[in-house]
C-alpha cells in the first residue's frame, strides 16, 4: 500500500510541476519593458498632389500620377486594411505636408467605411454616403477612388478593390 501511495504522490508532484511549467510558458503579451513601437505598424495613406499630375501644358490629368504616399503609424490589429482606410478618410495632413502641395477632400461629411471583405485577393469595401459626397465630376471622383484603392493595394493580399454600393464615385 505504501508503494501505491508513493507512486500516487510522485504522479501528483509531476502533474503539479507540469502545470507550473505550462503556466510559466503562457504568453501574457509584450515583455515587460517593451515599447509601444512593437505594437505599431507603418502604413502609407495616398493623398493627392496636383502639381505632380499635369501635362506639358500645365493641365491637370486627374490620374494616379498625382498620388503621393504619406506614412502613418497604426496599432497592430486584426483589421489593418480597414484601419488604414479609416485613417485616410479622416484626411489629417500636417502643415508641412500641405506646404508640399499635398491635398485631400477627406473627410467628407457623412462618408464612412462600414465594412470590408477580402476573398481570393478581391477586397470589397462597403461605405455609407448619405449626403452623396462622393459624386460630382469625373476628375474629382477618380481622385477619391484612386486614393482609397491605392491605400488598400499596399497590402500584398489585395489585388483588386471593389466599392459598395456601386453608385459611389459617379461623375
Amino acid at each position: 500500500m505504501n508503494k501505491y501511495l508513493a507512486l500516487l504522490a510522485a504522479i501528483i508532484a509531476l502533474a503539479l510541476a507540469g502545470a507550473a511549467w505550462y503556466a510559466y510558458q503562457i504568453d501574457d503579451g509584450p515583455p515587460a519593458g517593451s515599447t509601444p513601437e512593437t505594437t505599431m505598424k507603418t502604413v502609407r495613406l495616398y493623398y493627392y498632389n496636383p502639381d505632380l499630375d499635369q501635362d506639358d501644358a500645365g493641365n491637370i490629368l486627374c490620374s494616379r500620377r498625382g498620388l503621393i504616399p504619406v506614412e502613418r503609424e497604426i496599432s497592430v490589429t486584426q483589421t489593418p486594411i480597414q484601419d488604414a482606410i479609416r485613417l485616410l478618410l479622416r484626411g489629417e495632413l500636417t502643415a508641412a505636408e500641405r506646404a508640399e502641395g499635398i491635398t485631400t477632400e477627406f473627410p467628407l461629411p457623412g462618408f464612412s467605411l462600414t465594412g470590408a471583405s477580402l476573398r481570393d485577393g478581391a477586397l470589397t469595401l462597403s461605405f455609407e454616403d448619405p449626403q452623396a459626397r462622393t459624386v460630382g465630376g469625373a476628375c474629382r471622383t477618380g481622385i477619391l477612388w484612386f486614393q482609397i484603392e491605392t491605400t488598400a493595394k499596399q497590402f500584398p493580399e489585395v489585388q483588386n478593390v471593389r466599392f459598395m454600393p456601386e453608385e459611389l464615385f459617379q461623375p
